[in-house]
């Protein structure tokens, strides 16, 4: 059986990809800024605030989870949902070691 694609590259990188891909898609990055904006919500407060369907929400919120962007805690019948602060920490130090080196 032959290695997959990321068997190639370190774990570092491949955290960086899979942020980054879950980072590639407008609605993502729009509940990203709306959850940096109130800090916490449920789903349905992002279904009001964005022109999607809810289970298109629940996707969204679904990938932005698995890549670590966001956590969600259940409260009650709900899952409330906020930024992980890890992991754009891991992100802030990654582009921050870019710029310096290009700057550089």
């Amino acid at each position: 059986m032959g290695a997959t694609k990321t068997d190639h590259f370190t774990d570092k990188q491949n955290q960086i990809a899979t942020i980054a891909k879950a980072l590639g898609h407008p609605a993502r990055i729009a509940i990203i800024e709306y959850l940096l904006k109130v800090n916490q919500c449920i789903c349905g407060d992002i279904v009001n605030e964005l022109p999607l369907a809810q289970p298109t929400i629940s996707q969204h919120l679904k990938e932005l989870k698995n890549a670590g962007l966001i956590k969600g805690n259940i409260e009650g019948n709900s899952i409330c949902y906020c930024i992980n602060e890890k992991t754009f920490d891991i992100l802030k130090n990654y582009f921050t070691k870019i710029i310096t080196t290009v700057s550089n």
